[in-house]
């Protein structure tokens, strides 16, 4: 745990080189990327860490996009990374956005991962109502439902253990702070995309039906020379249900600049 902006934070550090910080999405943990650590943590110093009321961080406050992008750059500050790249996961994404449109000084570069720039008016109220049925049902009553809905057909079938993981991140936040953070994402607006002038790679599923392909390719065009790619057989959870192919996209995006 580590003290950061007045608040307990679970912050995991690992690797060599230059910093690469990366942001979970609702229901995730840092652990929604140990499956792509293993590649990048050669090459980079990997900051990731539990957004407050997530997973091993307790929730001290009331939470929002822009405290989260706060907590962001107090982490970066705290570490002393004056720039970073950034990744994130879904709500990640935005608190990304959010930090490159704000501070384009401190993101070198940003990969979003099932990206979105905010929930469209029907996910907002499907937002509220997940919340209440965190508090009404449990997590567990949450987490079966999203394990079909936000995985890919060849994930249940073929990757049980990618699966696993998901059910398990989800069954392991607290109820009240999920919900809280439905909440927030509920309300949450987009960061000004045309102040975003970083290298930019935005990675989908053909089966995201939280970050469909049409939504984020319209998403990349609101980023300047943002590129896209979309993953056959994926759903929402990319970095779990495609390691690999995530690892090797992020690993030529970063490094294809120096072969020129």
């Amino acid at each position: 745990m580590a003290r950061i902006n007045g608040k307990e934070l679970a912050v995991e550090k690992q690797g060599g080189g230059d910093a690469l910080v990366m942001v979970h999405g609702l229901g995730g943990t840092s652990n929604t990327y140990t499956p792509i650590i293993g590649p990048l943590s050669r090459f980079f110093t990997i900051i990731r860490f539990d957004l407050e009321g997530s997973g091993r961080s307790p929730r001290s406050g009331e939470l929002s996009i822009p405290a989260f992008t706060a907590d962001l750059l107090a982490l970066m500050a705290a570490h002393d990374v004056g720039a970073a790249h950034l990744v994130g996961h879904s709500m990640g994404t935005m608190i990304c956005q959010h930090a490159a449109a704000a501070h384009p000084d401190k993101v070198r570069s940003l990969v979003l991962l099932g990206p979105l720039a905010e929930p469209p008016e029907a996910a907002r109220q499907a937002m509220r109502d997940r919340a209440g049925k965190a508090r009404g049902e449990g997590m567990a009553a949450v987490a079966e439902t999203l394990v079909v809905a936000a995985t890919s057909a060849e994930s249940r079938s073929h990757r049980p253990a990618a699966v696993a993981l998901v059910r398990e991140l989800l069954m392991r936040q607290d109820a009240e702070n999920y919900a809280r953070t439905c909440e927030a994402l509920a309300v949450s607006r987009a960061a000004d995309l045309a102040a975003i002038r970083c290298p930019t790679l935005l990675l989908t599923g053909d089966e995201d039906g939280v970050a469909p392909p049409p939504a984020v390719r319209k998403l990349a065009k609101s980023i300047a020379g943002a590129e896209l790619r979309i993953f056959a057989g994926c759903g929402h959870w990319t970095p779990v249900e495609k390691p690999v192919e995530v690892a090797e996209a992020m690993l030529d995006f970063y490094f294809r600049p120096l072969a020129k």
